[in-house]
């Protein structure tokens, strides 16, 4: 299982560690990754990401997923995020064009009662 951020592709990255006498052995930078739940207002479920905590951090504040994983560009999200990124983008296509369909009705009544009045 690879330590690297479906969100940011944040990953490994490898150094020294450096002595006083200035002796160099290899080292490794590990993310701190961790599995979370999140919940998406566009699809009304959770899903399971696992992401570094620099990203949650962003996540929370964008308000949630469906906005933080909408502005991200899909070079760094993983085959995972960019599946979800493709349910979230249709589920709103969906939601706006029912609420099209809902609009017209609701304003032909504010119509008519501006011209009762």
């Amino acid at each position: 299982m690879a330590r690297r951020c479906e969100l940011t592709g944040k990953g490994v990255m490898s150094g020294h560690n450096v002595s006083h006498s200035n002796i160099k052995t290899k080292r490794r930078f590990l993310p701190s990754v961790r599995r979370v739940k999140l919940g998406s207002d566009a699809l009304g479920r959770t899903v399971t990401l696992k992401i570094s905590t620099h990203a949650l951090r962003s996540v929370e504040h964008n308000e949630g997923i469906d906005n933080y994983i909408l502005k991200q560009s899909d070079a760094n999200l993983s085959l995972n995020a960019r599946r979800l990124k493709r349910e979230i983008r249709k589920a709103r296509a969906e939601r706006g064009a029912a609420a099209d369909l809902t609009l017209p009705a609701e304003a032909d009544a504010d119509a008519v009662e501006e011209a009762a009045t």
